[in-house]
């Protein structure tokens, strides 16, 4: 199950790069969280799949 939160994660992560080009405002703030959401899709499976 994280292993696919973390995978959706990701995606909308690098979803959000694009789409924060693409916008006429908000520019940095969309492309900040999808920095977020792609930190947070990496730090998922590397802390809390490691403890199994």
């Amino acid at each position: 199950m994280a292993f696919a939160f973390s995978l959706v994660l990701f995606i909308v992560g690098i979803y959000l790069f694009g789409l924060a080009f693409t916008v006429t405002s908000f520019q940095a703030i969309i492309f900040f969280v999808g920095i977020i959401a792609v930190s947070l899709a990496v730090a998922i499976p590397a802390h809390v799949l490691a403890k199994r």
